[in-house]
């Protein structure tokens, strides 16, 4: 099958890759570009880092589909190399020492009438203080079952912790952001 006309499954999609179908890929990307990005978009913290993680998460996926082994569903294999992309990029930023500037933070505050989307773009904005001072694990367990909503079970699925790691680690990571958002906010 050279090219493909149908919506195919994935495991065919997979298969015709492997033999070398470029044009397969380009389904399996269309397929799954707008969950890699709804998760990417998460951790990324503008359009063109958010656009980097995701085409490192293709470029990942396209090296190492021979290494998939069909034991969980695809999606499942493309969400945890997604992860371990936005987690790359997180512990990439936290060397690169990127910090927003509380100057600018309360800038943007002041600037503003005391609407309620203001007030919500200054929790955002204190939320994403806090959350880039966390260790990279701390923030990307956090992300995962707050802000993404997920499970205990699939976060330990996804980055390959135990669920009773996972446990430990939010609660440790939580207890964090609040200490560190109860001093920023007493400020």
């Amino acid at each position: 099958m050279n090219v493909l006309t149908e919506e195919p499954s994935d495991e065919r999609l997979i298969e015709e890759i492997l033999a070398g179908n470029d044009s397969a890929f380009v389904w399996l990307v269309r397929r799954y570009k707008q969950k890699i990005f709804g998760l990417a978009a998460r951790f990324a913290r503008d359009a063109d880092e958010l656009d980097d993680i995701c085409q490192n998460v293709f470029i990942k996926v396209f090296e190492n589909l021979g290494t998939f082994r069909h034991e969980a569903p695809f999606e499942h294999w493309l969400a945890r190399i997604t992860v371990r992309t936005c987690h790359d990029a997180l512990r990439r930023r936290k060397r690169e020492k990127y910090h927003l500037s509380l100057d600018a933070v309360h800038h943007q505050i002041a600037d503003g009438a005391s609407s309620s989307r203001q007030a919500a773009e200054e929790a955002r904005d204190l939320l994403e203080k806090g959350l880039s001072r966390l260790r990279t694990e701390e923030r990307l367990v956090i992300t995962l079952l707050e802000l993404e909503e997920k499970s205990v079970r699939e976060v330990a699925a996804l980055t390959g912790w135990s669920e009773a790691n996972v446990k430990v680690r939010a609660f440790r990571a939580r207890q964090k952001l609040k200490s560190l958002l109860e001093k920023q906010y007493a400020r």
